[in-house]
């Protein structure tokens, strides 16, 4: 017997995407690939590349980096709830959200700034 997963145990890494919810349409997981967003095994992959069960899955999608291990191969699209047992996400937590807001952006419906609002937000973009 060997270590080796069995050969028809494996899927397009385009189509795995798409079937655990990390890319929202099948096209869209082949872009990623196709633009050197995805590595398997360390390695960047095409949509084509196969994975099986124990490869690792590296996304960058949406401003931050995935770390996935295939559990299970699956080509077709299932609910949410089967997706997430096909997969282990081994990411980063993403950063928490900045608590201030942007700089220089004022609250909608707080009217004119006045003329020390203003200099302010002129010394914060560096123009003052």
């Amino acid at each position: 017997m060997t270590d080796r997963p069995d050969p028809a145990a494996a899927t397009r890494v385009d189509r795995w995407l798409w079937a655990v919810r990390v890319a929202k349409t099948r096209s869209l997981a082949s872009e990623l690939c196709g633009g050197g967003h995805v590595e398997v095994n360390g390695r960047p992959a095409k949509p084509a590349t196969k994975v099986t069960v124990g490869d690792a899955v590296v996304v960058r999608v949406g401003g931050r980096e995935r770390r996935l291990e295939v559990v299970r191969v699956i080509e077709k699209r299932v609910g949410a709830a089967v997706a997430a047992d096909c997969v282990i996400d081994r990411s980063p937590p993403p950063p928490e959200p900045d608590r201030a807001g942007p700089v220089g952006v004022r609250e909608r419906g707080a009217g004119r700034p006045t003329k020390r609002d203003r200099r302010r937000i002129e010394h914060l973009r560096g123009r003052a």
